[in-house]
């Protein structure tokens, strides 16, 4: 039992900790800077929508008005089915010569509307982004920078959790995605990124794959393959989109696993990420996989240190206890202060591992998501 305790604690402490650490030392001792230039070639922006009547329009305006040449750049829409009065926003935006709609009448997923899109795009970059955030005007501009670097394949924006004029949230899933885009960061300081941001990403049209109909993450499916091509993935945190911070806790909770689900779901679509043909397969390990390994060795670490008798393991075990319960604390809505951002913490964490373990049931059951956004 001993060495169990030790193993699993070693293995949550190399996850959120170790892992992190060590991307610090190489970035540090082997830095990889992009080199930025202000070519603009010809963009194509691409967005999947359905029943996205609600938000819609606001997003294409903001597309329409993004600060990057209208002579060389074009907005690609799908829509996937949609039942509201999507259909009817798209046609009237269409007028401009600058978008083309594609109305598919019947459901097929978000991967094949994509596929659809981008094979009508004619771009050489391809702007990838979804129909909920707001991109800040300047971001597409900033992201094609990254593409006069030729090592460059892909380049992915920022997404802001909070509101423009207010800042980002720092606390709940909030806190959780300050932390992911810093580890990101530092992927991309001294190699590539383990995946993109699905709110605002770009990749050269040359290096872009066929997306199988399945697929739930595409925001990491085409950039692992764009590093398997030679390219870089880069992180680009000038170029950013925002989103509201907190969805409501169904909604966020169902996203994360379907994030999760994904993961899993990449070791069927792409077996060769585990062998040595993935460029990035300890990074993979270590960001994507180990996170789904993180909920059996928490359960791991309590048990052993309930079983085993020494004094050192009865205190690890009381400070597991008390470390759960203080997540509890957070349903009951504290007060601003120390125990109310602790209990935050906290209780972020094991939702997020709570989800980790309803996506391994999705993953052996065979349970599948088309749209969850």
């Amino acid at each position: 039992m001993n060495w169990v305790f030790w193993g699993a604690s070693g293995l949550i402490a190399y996850t959120y900790l170790g892992y992190a650490g060590w991307l610090w030392l190489r970035s540090r001792c082997r830095p990889h800077p992009v080199r930025l230039g202000s070519a603009t070639p010809f963009v194509s922006i691409v967005m999947i929508v359905r029943n996205e009547a609600a938000v819609l329009p606001g997003k294409m305006r903001n597309l329409m008005g993004l600060n990057y040449p209208q002579n060389l750049s074009e907005i690609v829409v799908v829509s996937d089915g949609s039942t509201d009065s999507t259909n009817e926003i798209l046609s009237r935006f269409a007028e401009d010569k600058r978008v083309r709609v594609i109305l598919n009448s019947q459901l097929r997923g978000k991967a094949v509307g994509l596929n659809d899109a981008v094979q009508a795009a004619r771009g050489e970059i391809v702007v990838f982004t979804d129909a909920r955030q707001k991109i800040e005007s300047d971001a597409v501009r900033l992201l094609v920078e990254n593409f006069s670097d030729p090592y460059v394949g892909c380049a992915s924006g920022e997404l802001m959790l909070g509101e423009p004029h207010s800042g980002e949230a720092v606390k709940g899933i909030g806190l959780y995605w300050r932390i992911e885009k810093k580890i990101r960061e530092l992927e991309s300081a001294s190699a590539s990124m383990v995946g993109a941001t699905g709110a605002l990403y770009a990749v050269r049209s040359n290096l872009l794959v066929e997306l199988p109909p399945e697929t739930i993450l595409d925001d990491v499916y085409i950039p692992l393959h764009v590093v398997r091509q030679g390219a870089r993935v880069v992180f680009d945190d000038r170029a950013r989109a925002w989103d509201l911070p907190d969805l409501g806790p169904a909604r966020e909770f169902a996203r994360k696993v379907r994030t999760l689900t994904g993961n899993y779901q990449l070791l069927q679509l792409a077996p060769w990420l585990l062998s040595s043909g993935n460029p990035l397969r300890f990074e993979f390990v270590s960001h994507k996989l180990l996170r789904l390994v993180v909920p059996f060795a928490l359960a791991a670490a309590l048990v052993s240190s309930l079983q085993a008798g020494e004094p050192i393991y009865r205190a690890a075990f009381v400070i597991q206890l008390a470390f759960y319960g203080l997540s509890m604390l957070a349903m009951v809505q504290l007060r601003k202060g120390v125990l109310a951002r602790m209990a935050d913490a906290a209780f972020t964490f094991v939702i997020l591992n709570t989800a980790a373990l309803v996506a391994f049931a999705n993953f052996v059951t065979g349970r599948k998501a088309v749209w969850i956004r």
